[in-house]
């Protein structure tokens, strides 16, 4: 919202008011004053801090997955049996097509 239309609704809303006895004085200052200092909202910064997030994120996933790729070769030896393992079975299966 825009700052000075803000201020100018309110003043003329308060003009329209008469002023009581137990209105402090300068109250009107003191409000358009914290209303100066209210924080306008930094959508740059939103996006810079995504982005840092988004980064941190990507950086711990490629630290796990290199950690993961150093792992004990007791795995990937599983895996290395898995597929000669596989690999002979379909080769036998192969060479029993000529029983037929």
């Amino acid at each position: 919202m825009n700052l000075r239309d803000l201020q100018n609704k309110l003043i003329v809303a308060a003009r329209k008011q008469a002023p009581e006895a137990r209105v402090p004085y300068a109250f009107e200052k003191r409000i358009m004053a914290r209303l100066a200092k209210t924080p306008r909202f930094d959508e740059w910064g939103q996006w810079v801090r995504s982005l840092w997030y988004g980064a941190a994120v990507c950086a711990s996933i490629a630290l796990l997955m290199s950690i993961w790729s150093v792992a004990p070769e007791t795995e990937q030896e599983m895996a290395t049996n898995f597929s000669q393992g596989i690999e002979q079975t379909i080769l036998a299966a192969g060479e029993s097509e000529n029983l037929w």
